[in-house]
């Protein structure tokens, strides 16, 4: 049953019988899985006007405060329902992700354990413990929570998120099984809009659906590409931004490259509606399966082609989604079985760049907490991809270096506390780890100049940390696997003409970075060779890269009855 279908149900039970508390509970559900965050709080609300204090009650105000972006208010509420239901696990997971957003990284770990301790077999459940797990850098139980949740998969039973599976080690069919399993429970809430189709005249009109369009990797990624396109006439662009302006010079930016339209705290009908009312011939999803986004939008088809492209590496397994975007490396050939959309490719790496960034002075040492002599290599990427094969290997390198360091991204919680200990478990002075705290993103950017190499991770490599490395001159030495998510590292050294940086396994891995740790001339030559990279090839070249996507759009238009940008005379 659609979430149409069930409100329709709810209404007509509630209108029969005003009072019926339960009722009113499920009304508020479906009104939130629906993106009304106002119709969930008034149903919440009389809810508890009919049971004060009841914790499903609470549950529910708890839901529309998380969702309404008042996290703290959020975390009080469910910390209440869950204290007065304690055996209920659905509420310890919302307490869970409140706490998250309200940045009490262990409580959240503790909601999540109790959650899965009171619903041990459910894969949803397991799947949100291993990745809040992941992020804390907390192994205990990683295999088998990864395994749990791996077998889940296989046998098509649960819901796990796609996103947090990059995180395992898993094949593409199986990210694709993943997907798929998500994709159907979220077609079976929605009802598509009538079909649409391509115009056949006039410029295309192109959309772009994403939370990221401000100070986030997404905004840093597109902002240099969109100034580029917005002098094409073959397009009209469109950004329907589903995160609110947070007064960045990135959304000033985007706002002046591109016709943006605020759709958040929408309900997903209407962020469908306003999609559909600029007559948009092609929608990108710049979020896919990653937080924040919303695939019940793309589910009602509110443009006639769906593109999934940029920030999540891999299938959307969606029936309503009809290509995707890589490049030859990054989404070989091999790959496209495990693929539920057509794949396009890029002639460059897929991933565009800022390249009007200029990078502001460097600190010194000292002011990074950094040693005054010896190799910096760094790690910037966020702490869920440091899992034990990535650090373990890195801790074989700084064992092969002598006085080196390992430079890290502060992570949630304990999760710094823990990496620590884990060196010191690989008999490693644990100060050798070094930890930088999130900063501005031209405080960051100025800070790699001081690491001599960047140290990638397994499965999920860096992404936007990657093109933000190269383009500050910091090479990058990775390993690419079977998946999209581990190989983008690898496409961006592949374009940039460093493929030498891509080695075949771990063993080679450790190798490589402790010969160029141990050898200064050929870390001073390498990082030569890299700036000469960055201006030679093509990687950074978003003029080109513009040419590229519009030509790309346009054949896919042209496949599709679009005659071109001139209107028929006569």
């Amino acid at each position: 049953m659609s979430a149409w279908q069930q409100r329709q149900q709810l209404q007509q039970a509630i209108a029969r019988q005003p009072d019926d508390f339960v009722a009113w509970v499920m009304l508020a559900d479906v009104e939130l899985e629906a993106g009304d965050i106002a119709a969930g709080e008034q149903a919440a609300r009389r809810a508890l006007q009919l049971r004060p204090n009841h914790p499903e009650a609470l549950a529910r105000l708890g839901r529309v405060a998380w969702m309404a972006g008042a996290h703290g208010d959020a975390a009080k509420l469910l910390g209440q329902a869950s204290a007065l239901a304690p055996q209920h696990p659905g509420i310890a997971l919302w307490l869970g992700h409140a706490l998250e957003d309200a940045d009490d990284a262990e409580g959240a770990s503790a909601a999540y354990r109790r959650a899965h301790g009171l619903m041990p077999a459910e894969p949803y459940i397991a799947a949100q413990r291993l990745a809040w797990q992941r992020r804390l850098c907390d192994w205990q139980d990683l295999d088998t929570l990864a395994a749990q949740v791996r077998a889940a998969v296989a046998s098509g039973q649960g819901v796990v998120e796609p996103f947090a599976f990059l995180s395992e080690d898993a094949s593409a069919a199986e990210q694709l099984a993943c997907a798929h399993t998500r994709a159907l429970a979220v077609a079976a809430s929605v009802r598509p809009l009538p079909p649409a189709t391509v115009r056949p005249h006039g410029p295309l009109r192109v959309g772009f659906l994403s939370n990221g369009f401000g100070a986030h990797p997404t905004g840093l990624l597109t902002v240099a590409l969109f100034e580029q396109l917005r002098r094409d006439p073959a397009l009209q662009l469109h950004l329907f931004a589903l995160n609110r302006d947070d007064g960045s010079r990135i959304r000033q930016r985007l706002q002046a490259a591109a016709q943006l339209h605020d759709v958040a705290g929408l309900r997903h009908t209407d962020t469908a509606a306003r999609i559909r009312a600029q007559g948009i011939d092609l929608l990108f999803d710049l979020r896919g399966w990653g937080g924040g986004g919303t695939p019940e939008v793309l589910a009602m088809r509110p443009a006639p082609l769906q593109l999934n492209w940029l920030a999540y590496p891999g299938t959307s397994g969606a029936p309503w989604m009809d290509a995707v975007v890589g490049d030859a490396f990054a989404l070989p050939p091999a790959l496209e079985p495990c693929y539920s959309e057509r794949v396009l490719r890029l002639p460059r790496a897929f991933q565009p760049s800022d390249n009007t960034r200029v990078l502001e002075p460097a600190p010194t040492r000292a002011d990074c907490g950094l040693p005054a002599q010896g190799v910096v290599f760094c790690c910037f990427n966020n702490s869920y991809k440091l899992n034990p094969r990535s650090m373990g290997r890195a801790f074989a390198v700084l064992q092969a270096v002598p006085g080196s360091v390992l430079w890290l991204l502060s992570g949630p919680g304990q999760a710094d506390a823990r990496l620590r200990t884990a060196a010191q478990a690989a008999g490693l002075d644990p100060a050798r780890l070094v930890f930088m705290a999130k900063l501005p993103h031209p405080q960051y950017l100025a800070r790699y100049p001081l690491a001599d190499l960047f140290l990638d991770t397994h499965p999920y490599n860096a992404h936007t940390t990657a093109s933000d490395a190269l383009w500050a001159g910091c090479p990058v030495l990775t390993c690419p696997s079977d998946t999209f998510a581990a190989r983008v590292a690898g496409s961006l050294n592949h374009h940039l003409g460093m493929a030498r940086m891509n080695v075949a396994d771990d063993a080679a891995f450790i190798t490589t970075a402790s010969a160029l740790g141990n050898d200064p001339a050929a870390l001073a030559a390498l990082r030569a060779e890299l700036a000469q990279a960055r201006e030679r090839s093509g990687l950074f070249d978003m003029g080109g890269f513009a040419r590229d996507l519009s030509a790309l759009v346009q054949q896919l238009a042209r496949e599709h009855g679009w005659l071109g940008t001139t209107e028929p005379t006569g």
